[in-house]
């Protein structure tokens, strides 16, 4: 079954330009009418409150993390070129 969105577009693209132009209009009347507008974005949460920040704080490894990428490219660069 189709939905009602997908059965209007189907029978307003079956319409000449004409009727189009006047179905446009009414639809714009009724969303003066009933004054419809956007809803309101969301807020966004701070990033520091989601849930993957921190997440590796407790690695030893990632005391220094410009080291330990340094060490993984090395890792990676010794393997492709054996």
């Amino acid at each position: 079954m189709q939905s009602n969105a997908a059965q209007i577009l189907q029978k307003v693209e079956s319409y000449s330009p004409d009727m189009q132009r006047e179905i446009l209009d009414f639809i714009e009347f009724i969303e003066n009418k009933y004054k419809f507008k956007t809803p309101p974005a969301k807020k966004k949460s701070p990033l520091r409150n989601e849930p993957f920040i921190g997440m590796w704080k407790n690695r030893p490894e990632m005391k220094d993390s410009a080291q330990y990428v340094r060490n993984l490219r090395k890792t990676q660069s010794l393997r492709t070129h054996s």
